[in-house]
């Protein structure tokens, strides 16, 4: 693989969600990563591999670590790589025999990354949870959703994957850069509510400045005001407006022939709800593509709100090549983009163990060991 972390080698413990996502993100930019699987079930289908998009460029070795010298064909690899991913709870690769003491041990410069939800100590370090409760806990979700409803679950995006994997892989990094000076690793401990909470660092900063309320959808950025709200259109779709500065929203008001003199308060809160209502029922006038034949591509801060099928074929995204197609299956393409070391088109995700051969033999692990491993069908 090409790309900026191209000779970087990383073992992934399989799991779900942030773990294999950070992986990826690694591989995507040409990191070696192996994936330590569980073997296959006999009801498992080599050919669905292709749909765990979040498992592409990787290879794959299929390992039982509940069999005797499991453990030890694991270390062998760790012995030889600059990264380990785990997404366990609290002690779990400890019983394993493959806590951060014994990895460290065997490989000084490893960067141990430890991926959960509430972190590796806590009064709730050891309970079960998921993206909607980091969120729970950090005071993001009292503050996403309308004020006449529950708060509303963004997906899984903002704990798992942002408040989580990308700030597992931020730390990887950091940590690998302090490695050049120390040559020493250590454990990088990414919890999603640090990482949530964190994201959120800006709305603290305004709540104290008495710039923001505890009341959804009463505030700049939450759909409170009328000039940041997402807008149903003639033919049921939507579209999106984001004018905050004067002269997006002064663009925004001329392009539409929004004259009436109760908009010129753009700022004043108490206006908001009655502006809102005003062009809700503007934007119901027109179809959404008649919208964007009026304001894409202008000032206004404006962007049509596209589906899952939508959102690939439109201009924009077909120019910068933002999705991609890896063995049928239409996905994001690798992000960010570098100048001298482009990432490649990634490689499709592989069945669980089919890459165990060649990972054992170019990773060095003791040939006695594999063979004592195929006699007890622990790979």
């Amino acid at each position: 693989m090409a790309g900026p972390l191209q000779g970087l080698k990383v073992v992934e413990m399989a799991g779900l969600g942030p773990g294999p996502f950070c992986g990826m993100l690694l591989a995507d930019l040409g990191a070696d990563v192996v994936r330590i699987d569980r073997p296959p079930s006999g009801a498992a289908r080599p050919e669905a591999a292709r749909f765990d998009v979040t498992s592409r460029g990787k290879r794959s070795l299929a390992i039982d670590l509940r069999k005797e010298g499991a453990a030890e064909a694991v270390l062998q690899l760790v012995a030889g790589a600059d990264i380990l991913i785990e997404g366990f709870r609290p002690g779990v690769m400890e019983r394993l025999g493959l806590g951060p003491d014994a990895c460290l041990q065997r490989n000084p410069r490893l960067v141990f990354g430890r991926m959960t939800g509430w972190g590796q100590q806590g009064p709730l370090s050891a309970s079960a949870g998921h993206d909607i409760n980091y969120l729970a806990l950090t005071g993001v979700l009292h503050a996403t959703g309308r004020a006449d409803s529950p708060p509303a679950p963004p997906l899984n995006i903002g704990a798992d994957y942002g408040g989580g994997a990308m700030f597992l892989a931020f730390g990887l990094l950091a940590a690998l850069q302090e490695r050049q000076r120390s040559g020493k690793g250590q454990v990088v401990d990414a919890a999603m509510t640090d990482g949530a909470a964190l994201l959120a660092a800006i709305f603290h900063g305004l709540k104290a400045a008495g710039q923001w309320s505890n009341t959804r959808a009463a505030n700049l950025l939450d759909g409170g005001a009328h000039f940041y709200d997402c807008y149903e259109c003639a033919d049921g779709k939507f579209v999106s407006i984001g004018a905050i500065e004067p002269q997006f929203y002064a663009l925004l008001r001329e392009r539409c022939g929004l004259e009436a003199p109760e908009f010129d308060a753009q700022m004043d809160a108490k206006r908001w709800p009655q502006l809102k209502e005003k062009l809700a029922a503007f934007f119901r006038t027109r179809t959404r593509d008649a919208w964007c034949a009026l304001l894409e591509g202008s000032d206004a801060c404006f962007a049509p709100v596209l589906d899952w099928d939508e959102a690939p074929h439109h201009p924009h995204n077909r120019a910068r090549g933002t999705f991609i197609e890896v063995d049928g299956v239409t996905q994001p393409a690798p992000a960010p983009r570098f100048e001298r070391t482009p990432a490649e088109q990634p490689r499709a995700p592989r069945p669980a163990g089919a890459d165990g051969e060649a990972v054992l033999r170019e990773w060095e692990v003791d040939p006695r060991l594999v063979e004592q491993l195929r006699a007890r069908q622990a790979i």
